[in-house]
């Protein structure tokens, strides 16, 4: 995860091109960083436009004593705007944030070429073209590198360092300890479609919209189960409305083309629809949700109040029946049980007749039916059953309204809200949760990255709550890859097909912490 060069100094002038929010922010932290900074764009008027912009924000800072004053005022100063590529003669290292069109990129390449010194490092913050690709126009492409910034790139902690073909190792070395000396968290990646975080967030996104499509829930349940359950700070509607569909499908056709239409990045004809409707989100207004004045928010499908079960037996031996009976004690008015060993490993006996547990990729019906069982109700992934705002939950076909109500009323009296989604493989959580490991255990297996980087890609570039190779464990990787399992018999296609490196984890792994449940 961390490489051995040294940082670029102070007094290394530092080229930025394009003044668009991404070149402008990647100004701005190198100004804070204490280089010289000289600002290019090809519109008139639009580096002094944004190096204003970035005097401004500076200025902020400042203000609210996040900057020291004499720091904020070297930093200003720091800032210049280059008229023409030739300003850039003296730079140490160029960063460029234009279009992302390889022909583009190529062309501005070759033409820094000819007037940097032979010495100077050249880095794209493209967060899709391959590195290999821009570099082959390049006379020189060992002085290639991607530096891969994420939106706000002054607050967005994570760099990706992205090494070519023919990237020279000393030159990725002195872009990752330059990236930390500004104050971001690096990462090494190869140059591979989506390098880490674009690659391994796909299934985030993904599991979302056939959930959608299949009828499952609704969007705003679903985002708030993925919230209130999975810890993540967004659901993917919601995050898709933010980041706007058409780059979003764009970027997932992209990956899928990339790997020659590998289903596992198969786009949606959900956000197609939003897209050729032009509900792009946010930005137009309407998305999955509706923005525009006087619009009626969505609130999350959650079910009705329902007494406590005279009857709950709990298998504290599992790390989500041990949870939920503190939860439950502090409001008890009746006694609980405790189930003594329980062969099948489920969470509670409700009324001596339902049983209740967490998913393990098979549908509450296909578990009932494998388990002999006539009422079962499975309850989805929570990133910490302690502390979780909301349960979700599926039912077996002959399992009873009254027997499902049982359920949700124990759910209630432990202080969670509760979603019943229709009896799908996986639920919600635990199937998203699944394939975004499986995703990071196969850009390890094809050596794009460490399983520590791709840890800390997911936390810095896309705020997860836990890394998805640590969130594995925590679940246990034998329960991560039998819920894939599930999931592929249950499809019969393969989208869920499970990675060889997660396969030989399984064998090698030590038990799950049982943190997770």
């Amino acid at each position: 995860m961390s490489g051995a060069g040294a940082a670029l100094s102070g007094n290394a002038v530092i080229g930025v091109i394009g003044a668009g929010a991404m070149g402008a922010g990647i100004a701005q932290i190198a100004a804070i960083a204490g280089h010289p900074v000289w600002l290019h764009d090809l519109r008139p008027g639009a580096a002094e436009a944004a190096i204003a912009g970035i005097r401004a924000q500076i200025g902020k800072l400042a203000a609210k004593g996040k900057l020291p004053a004499e720091r904020a005022a070297a930093a200003s100063a720091a800032l210049q705007a280059a008229g023409t590529l030739d300003a850039l003669r003296d730079a140490t290292l160029v960063v460029e944030a234009i279009v992302e069109d390889l022909d583009a990129k190529r062309a501005l390449f070759t033409a820094l070429e000819e007037r940097l010194a032979d010495d100077a490092i050249l880095a794209s913050n493209t967060s899709s073209i391959s590195i290999t690709a821009i570099g082959a126009a390049l006379k020189r492409p060992e002085r290639l590198v991607g530096m891969h910034f994420f939106n706000p790139a002054p607050l967005m902690p994570l760099v990706e360092v992205i090494s070519g073909v023919a990237t020279d190792k000393a030159v990725a070395d002195t872009v990752f300890a330059t990236s930390a000396a500004w104050g971001k968290t690096p990462v090494l990646a190869r140059s591979t479609p989506g390098f880490i975080v674009n690659r391994v967030a796909r299934p985030f996104y993904a599991e979302g919209l056939r959930l959608l499509q299949e009828g499952v829930c609704d969007a705003a349940t679903l985002d708030a189960v993925i919230r209130d359950a999975g810890g993540f700070r967004m659901g993917p509607c919601e995050l898709m409305d933010l980041i706007g569909h058409d780059v979003n499908y764009a970027v997932t056709r992209s990956v899928f083309d990339a790997f020659y239409g590998d289903p596992r990045f198969a786009p949606s004809f959900v956000q197609l629809e939003l897209v050729q409707a032009g509900h792009l989100g946010r930005k137009r207004g309407r998305g999955f949700y509706d923005y525009r004045d006087g619009a009626v928010k969505a609130e999350p499908v959650s079910a009705s109040a329902q007494p406590r079960p005279w009857r709950i037996a709990l298998n504290l031996g599992h790390p989500v029946a041990a949870a939920w009976s503190k939860r439950m004690y502090a409001s008890a008015a009746q006694p609980l049980q405790t189930l003594g060993s329980v062969a099948d490993g489920r969470i509670a006996t409700i009324d001596d007749r339902t049983a209740v547990f967490a998913t393990d990729g098979r549908s509450a019906t296909a578990l009932a039916q494998a388990l002999g069982l006539p009422a079962v109700v499975t309850v989805d992934l929570m990133l910490d059953p302690a502390t979780a705002k909301r349960a979700a939950i599926a039912v077996s076909a002959h399992c009873s309204d009254a027997a499902r109500d049982a359920v949700i009323g124990m759910l209630q009296s432990a202080g969670l809200a509760v979603s019943v989604l229709a009896d799908s493989p996986g639920l919600a959580v635990f199937r998203t949760v699944a394939m975004l490991a499986n995703e990071a255990f196969d850009a390890v297996h094809q050596q794009v990255c460490s399983e520590a980087a791709v840890d800390v890609a997911m936390r810095g570039g896309v705020n997860y709550p836990i890394g998805p190779v640590e969130w594995a464990r925590r679940i246990g990787l034998a329960r991560v890859l039998a819920g894939l399992d599930h999931l592929q018999a249950h499809y019969r296609e393969p989208r869920y097909r499970a990675s060889a490196r997660l396969r030989h984890a399984v064998l090698v792994a030590p038990p799950a912490t049982g943190t997770c449940a």
